[in-house]
Order: C-alpha cells, then structure tokens, then sequence
C-alpha cells in the first residue's frame, strides 16, 4: 500500500470510529446498520440525504428505530441514495461479498456467450439477443456459438420484456437458445438450438492482440473487455508485443467494456504514451467529510505497474494519437482513459456515443475499518459498492453524458462481421479513418434498435469504476 493510501485509511479509519451510536445484535440490524454508517461516511452525495446527515438522530433509540422501520436491507440501501433515476444510478449493494470479489477478478458462472438485448423493430415488449462474442474454452465455444447469431427464444419460450431476466440469468447452469434469421429486425425461428451449460470461468480482458497492415501503415488492434487488475500483466505483455512489431498507430476496442479498476485505466493509459510519466492524470473529489491531501486525491501516469501482485515496467508506445471503439456499452474506466488522455494527445473515436459514467465507488464491508476485511462482523457477508468520488481530467473536465465519437458508426446486427478482422464495419471504419483521415458519414449509419440490456450488466461489477486499497 501506498503512503499516499495509507494515509487516507488513516482519515477514513478516524471518520468511521466518530461514529458512537451503537446497535443490539440481530442480522437485520447489523446490516443496516452497517449500511447507514457506510454511506454517512464515504457517499458522494451524502450532504444531499437528509437520513444521512450526522445530527439525524437525537439518542440510540431514534436510530434503532429507523434501522428497524425497513426490514428489506436492499431497500433500505436504495432508500438512502440520492436521485437514484437521474443522479446515483450505480451504486448497489450485495449479500455475498464473495461473489463480489470473484467479479472483480473476471470469475463468475459462464457459459461463454456474451450478448446484448434489442427491442424488436417497432416493438416495446417483444426481445430478441445476439452474440457479441464467445469466451474461450468455454461451452459455447465448444458448441460453435458464433458472433451475429440471433436468438428469439429460450428453452423454446419467446422472449420478452417481462421474461429474460428469469430465462436468461436466473440460478439455473443450462438453457438452451433458439436461434433466429434476423428478418430486418424481427427475427423468425429457424428451428434450430443450442444447449448451454455454465460453470466457473475466468475471463482474461485482453481479448484481441493484432497488427494490421495497411499501405503504408501498421496498424495496432487491442480488444480489451474489462479494467481486470489480475491481468495487467497480459495487457502489458499484448503492449510489448505492438510495441516489437513497430506499429505506427493504435485502435483500442473499448465496445463492451463497462470499466473496472481506475489504477488499471491509468496503467493502459501510460501504455499508451509513457513520454508522461508522473504528470497529473486525473483528479479525484471525494464528499465533504473526507478532507485528505492534494497529492492522495491525484492519479498520475506511472512507468511502473504495482498492483500488490505484479511488480513490472510498462512498455509504453510513446504516441500521441490513438484511436478507441466505443458504444453505449464503453463506460467508466473507459470514459476515464478517454478523459485522462484528451489534455495530452490527439484521441479520436469511431461508434456510438459512451455510457457517461464519470464516478467511481469503493468496496466497504462490516469491519471495524470498512476498506478491507479485518474483524469482519462474522454473522453476515453483506458488502456494498457506494459510488465515493467523481473523477475528472487534468482540466477539471469531465463528459457527464458520454463522449460522442468523431464518427458516428452503430453496429448492424445483420452485419457484425468478425472481431479483429476488416469485415467488422467498426474496425473497417477505424483503419479507413487511420490511412485516409476521411471524416466522412457517408457510410456510417445509427440504428433503429434500442439495445436495452446485456449479458455484462447482469454482473455484479457491471459499468463500474471502482478504486483498490491492497
């Protein structure tokens, strides 16, 4: 741990032992109490809520009161959040922290197929899915699931906006998915399925590591799916390769990634560059109460990665222009890798435009210290995620929604071609834009369809942006 860390648990530590009103013994209560002094400590907006302000209670009997008049612990965390539709759409709470820290890790229960959720055409309730992509040495892999494939049904009942939820991510390990012909959007069933099975899998982020060549360009292609702070050595090491094949330019193919760690975003940040190493990269504003030093609120570009488990230098490519892939989808430490490099070099985009996700949260158990695990209360394993702190640029900028790419190019679910190849409409626009520097919309297109849910979001570290003291 840092010095710069430790001396914010120090502040934080304080904070949370100020607290004296204490609670009887009973799971209920210890959860929500746990969760009140959690969020009266580190919530962003904790000024905003009234039931969070410290004067709120007068004695131990008001506060045993109001912990009490909410028996639903999830609800009770959902009741304290500010503006919960418009404002704190992201932080979320969890029985099992378990699972919790499996997902921060890239292990969860899988069967391989990551895909998204589209309304039909013309239609608010009627579902169809497609294959974003398949996860190796998985079952889908092994049963040839392929990007593009459409699916209308599941265990051969039509899905719905009432319905995918129980059908597609409920406790049970197998289903099998009812492929479709996509029909311009309102798919028909061709009689065909393939049955799933899950089991636990660890996904590795670094998906696609390429070289394109392209008249008189080399052309490095990165799909990277999720901030994974167990893989930074394979980032680094897919780095070290482009950086050996001496390529001249950079797409980075942030599509489906929904963020992760912000000490990774700073780590593939100075990947990217390196020539500034131990410059401001991003700024962080925690609430009122947390009052630490300027230096622990900052995040600067590093040639070192130390992340508790891997000690190594960054092979930096030293650029100052890059290229990203985004959509709705690209979100928090995405968007932040995004923000933190604009006030330093040339960044271009081609897709959709962002999530806007622009805060980050923390993990904060029932401990005597609430950042890590030391004497955790042994009668329950509730965790929460509270969002803690916005992040902005070396400007002070942030983009609350989204950053709108320089070319505007959805992904045609009747053409999604292949990842990493030129027949992916998306990469083909990116190299076109790279050897032409061709702006042109002409042959980009926005879709029809709203994809409303994906299988990433059904994670518990979905569209987060979280930050790590280890």
């Amino acid at each position: 741990m840092t010095k710069k860390a430790t001396f914010f648990l120090l502040i934080i530590f304080t904070l949370v032992s100020c607290t004296k009103i204490k609670v009887t013994p009973s799971e209920n209560l210890e959860v929500n109490d746990f969760i009140w002094k959690g969020l009266n400590t580190f919530y962003l907006w904790q000024g905003n809520v009234t039931n969070l302000t410290d004067n709120r209670f007068l004695n131990s009997d008001s506060y045993h009161q109001f912990l009490s008049s909410e028996p639903n612990s999830v609800q009770f965390f959902e009741n304290l959040l500010y503006q919960r539709e418009t404002i704190d759409k992201w932080s979320w709470i969890v029985e099992d922290y378990n699972a919790l820290e499996n997902s921060f890790q890239g292990i969860s229960l899988h069967n391989g197929v990551e895909f998204g959720l589209v309304f039909e055409r013309g239609s608010t309730t009627d579902v169809f899915g497609y294959v974003r992509y398949v996860l190796p040495n998985t079952d889908a892999s092994i049963k040839n699931v392929k990007r593009g494939m459409i699916f209308n049904a599941v265990n051969n009942t039509k899905l719905n906006i009432n319905n995918y939820r129980s059908l597609l991510f409920s406790d049970n390990l197998d289903y099998s998915i009812n492929l479709a012909d996509y029909n311009n959007g309102n798919p028909i069933s061709n009689g065909m399925s393939i049955s799933l099975t899950k089991s636990e899998y660890t996904e590795n982020p670094v998906f696609i590591t390429k070289t394109i060549n392209s008249g008189s360009k080399k052309i490095g292609y990165l799909m990277y799916n999720s901030f994974t702070t167990n893989f930074d050595d394979e980032l680094n090491a897919a780095f070290l390769v482009l950086k050996n094949e001496g390529i001249t330019d950079l797409i980075i193919d942030l599509r489906y990634n929904g963020g992760g760690s912000v000490r990774t975003a700073v780590y593939l940040s100075s990947m990217i560059t390196g020539q500034f190493t131990g410059q401001l990269f991003a700024k962080k504003q925690w609430n009122d109460k947390i009052s630490i030093s300027n230096s622990s609120l900052e995040e600067k570009f590093t040639n070192q990665i130390n992340n508790g488990t891997i000690q190594e230098s960054i092979n930096s490519l030293s650029l100052d222009r890059v290229y990203f892939i985004t959509t709705n989808s690209s979100a928090s430490a995405s968007e932040l890798v995004i923000n933190g490099l604009n006030p330093y070099i040339d960044v271009r985009t081609i897709g959709t435009k962002t999530h806007g996700k622009y805060v980050g949260s923390i993990t904060l158990y029932d401990s005597p210290k609430m950042y890590n695990k030391e004497n955790i209360n042994p009668n329950h394993t509730w965790a929460m995620q509270p969002i803690v702190l916005e992040i902005k640029n070396k400007l002070g900028e942030n983009s609350i929604e989204g950053f709108t790419p320089n070319i505007l190019i959805a992904e045609d679910y009747s053409n999604l071609g292949v990842l990493g190849e030129i027949s992916d409409p998306l990469l083909n626009r990116a190299v076109t834009y790279i050897t032409t520097g061709s702006k042109s919309q002409q042959a980009s297109r926005k879709s029809s369809f709203k994809e409303f849910y994906n299988s990433k979001l059904a994670q518990p570290t979905s569209n987060n942006m979280y930050l790590e003291f280890k």
